[in-house]
């Protein structure tokens, strides 16, 4: 047990803050969808934005939404699968149910995605994308706010 605590600490320190993709040779690559998909940052951005506007408690949603996934068994986007057959999903889990939403903004996005690049973003990353936008763009809306209250007074 302490070996894997380890191991898992190791792997974190050599991971963290790399926002690449594997490579066919196994290594990380910053950026990797700049050149194998150029428009899924825009794509990904824009809908969030627009899910965010139409809702302003989806950019929170959609973070959660990343935790629950990450949290069972690493960020695979296994909280986007269905029920199939005897096999309850994580997203039909007594602890999702009615609890995690902003699923339909996943599938909007996954959808434009393929359209734009077949085959080619992984929905692990759409998701950890979709989250990362989610806290920018709520950061830069804090940001506004209390430069407009700085401001006024």
């Amino acid at each position: 047990m302490e070996f894997m605590r380890i191991l898992l600490s190791i792997l974190v320190l050599i991971f963290h803050g790399n926002t690449g993709v594997l490579s066919e040779a196994g290594v990380l690559v910053l950026d990797y969808y700049k050149e194998a998909c150029p428009l899924v940052e825009e794509i990904v951005r824009r809908n969030v934005e627009i899910a965010v506007l139409r809702d302003p408690r989806m950019a929170a949603s959609l973070l959660r939404l990343h935790f629950h996934d990450c949290f069972v068994m690493g960020c695979d986007a296994s909280i986007l699968l269905d029920t199939f057959g005897d096999m309850i999903s994580e997203k039909q889990a007594g602890p999702n149910l009615n609890s995690v939403r902003g699923f339909g903004v996943i599938d909007n996005i996954k959808h434009l995605v393929e359209e734009a690049c077949p085959y080619t973003v992984s929905c692990a990353d759409i998701l950890a994308i979709v989250a990362r936008d989610a806290v920018v763009l709520v950061q830069i809306s804090i940001n506004s706010l209390h430069e407009l209250a700085t401001t006024a007074i």
